[in-house]
């Protein structure tokens, strides 16, 4: 007996696996969102470096002249300002259209006395210039900081917003429930598009403006998938124990069912992250988002339709690589992480 005893008490005690390391566990055997993941943490890497000066700081400078082309394509084809401005035609005395063009090369080669000789334009850009001759590259890293920092704070605000409301309605209900259904419902019957729209007209423009913007219309979905989890929690044997034993509700609240329903917020976070980075770029193509002393890939958007009219592709082609890069990276890791935190999706409850 007693030899049986010691054996038991000598064998090593097997710790039951967490939730967070079994579904780390789950995800490192996603490739695909493994690599997803991988993508997501360069271009975060890229926003704390745009926004620590590191890179793209000097991306106001007009480095080379309007409307570089990029450097794969090559200089564009010169014409000189004697071809341009001379009208076609045999006998044609300039004076009789224009009566300052005799003093058009005496006034060229003054601005040549006054041109600083350190400062030489380039012709073509590694992804070409706009129509400014500021670098593409430079501009599309800047806006990658913006557009991407608006969207992870907006999904925060609407996260945080949507998770507290939803759990005072779940877990308080009667009156409580009814004045937060009321509140949800008033937001969900205004079309999303008309409540931006509202709350740009009330914020302005800016950053933080179009943070606020997005965060106050997008927290009705949060609120209901929370709402709904806090309901059928708040009934389970282990908050029931906890209120035995003379829990109070804050810490039933956020102590005990918060982080058993913390994977279904994290999830709407990141997904609500994608749909607020798209919201964000329509917002300063309609020139409702960001300042104008400010760059972001909607702006950069907005700027380009006009040069694609007159055959400067550049600058869509990079913001449109750029943007598509990192959605369609966020959209899979999401959907990779949803997976690895619900068992369910893979049988493994």
């Amino acid at each position: 007996m007693n030899t049986v005893t010691s054996t038991v008490s000598a064998a090593p005690r097997q710790r039951s696996q967490g939730v967070w390391a079994a579904a780390w566990l789950r995800m490192k055997a996603d490739r695909v969102g493994m690599f997803c993941m991988a993508v997501v943490a360069v271009f975060l890497v890229l926003v704390v470096l745009t926004g620590a000066g590191v890179l793209a700081r000097d991306w106001q400078r007009e480095l080379g002249v309007p409307n570089a082309p990029p450097t794969f394509v090559g200089p564009a084809p010169a014409e000189s300002s004697e071809a341009i401005a001379a009208p076609k035609g045999p006998n044609v005395d300039l004076s009789d259209i224009d009566p300052l063009a005799p003093r058009y090369a005496e006034w060229a080669e003054r601005a040549k006395a006054y041109k600083s000789e350190d400062i030489v334009k380039s012709q073509t850009l590694p992804f070409g210039g706009d129509r400014l001759g500021r670098d593409v590259l430079a501009k599309v890293m800047k806006g990658a900081e913006v557009s991407i920092m608006v969207g992870v704070l907006a999904a925060v605000v609407a996260t945080l917003i949507g998770t507290v409301l939803g759990a005072l309605s779940g877990f308080f209900g009667g009156r409580v429930g009814d004045l937060l259904e009321w509140v949800y419902n008033v937001f969900t019957a205004i079309p999303s598009i008309l409540l931006i729209f509202a709350f740009a007209v009330i914020f302005g423009r800016g950053v933080l403006s179009v943070v606020m913007i997005l965060g106050l219309a997008g927290w009705t979905g949060i609120y209901r998938l929370i709402r709904a989890e806090f309901i059928k929690h708040s009934s389970r044997e282990y908050v029931r124990a906890a209120e035995a034993i003379g829990a109070s509700r804050g810490s039933r609240m956020f102590k005990h069912i918060l982080p058993n329903v913390s994977h279904v917020a994290l999830v709407q976070l990141s997904l609500h992250v994608v749909s607020f980075i798209k919201s964000e770029v329509i917002l300063s193509y309609l020139g409702l988002g960001v300042g104008v002393d400010q760059v972001s890939w909607g702006t950069m958007l907005s700027e380009a339709q006009g040069e694609l009219i007159l055959g400067y592709w550049w600058q869509l082609a990079a913001v449109t690589a750029f943007m598509a890069v990192f959605v369609t990276a966020f959209a899979l890791f999401t959907d990779a992480l949803r997976d690895a935190l619900d068992p369910k999706l893979r049988g493994l409850e």
